[in-house]
C-alpha cells in the first residue's frame, strides 16, 4: 500500500491530507505528487509532500528489531 500525505496552507492555517493508493499503484501515487508539486509550483500553499509504503506481505516487524543471539557484527578493517 501506499500513501500519499500532504500539507494546505489557508489563512495561515495548516490542514494536514491523505490519499491511499493500492501496492499495484505506485504509478498513481507519483501522479497526485506530481500534481501537488505542479500547483506548489505555481504558488499555492502547498507543503510537506511525501509519500509512505507498507508492505502487507512482509515477513519481519516493521522498525528496528535487536538482532538475534547468534548475530555477530564485525566493521572490516584493513
Amino acid at each position: 500500500m501506499y500513501m500519499v500525505y500532504w500539507t494546505m496552507v489557508v489563512d495561515g492555517e495548516a490542514t494536514a491530507a491523505a490519499e491511499p493508493f493500492g501496492s499495484h499503484d505506485m504509478a498513481g501515487a507519483m501522479f497526485l505528487m506530481e500534481q501537488l508539486r505542479t500547483r506548489q509550483r505555481a504558488g499555492e500553499a502547498i507543503r510537506f509532500i511525501a509519500i509512505s509504503s507498507e508492505n502487507p506481505d512482509s515477513v519481519g516487524p516493521s522498525g528496528v528489531a535487536e538482532a538475534g543471539p547468534g548475530y555477530r557484527w564485525k566493521k572490516r578493517r584493513r
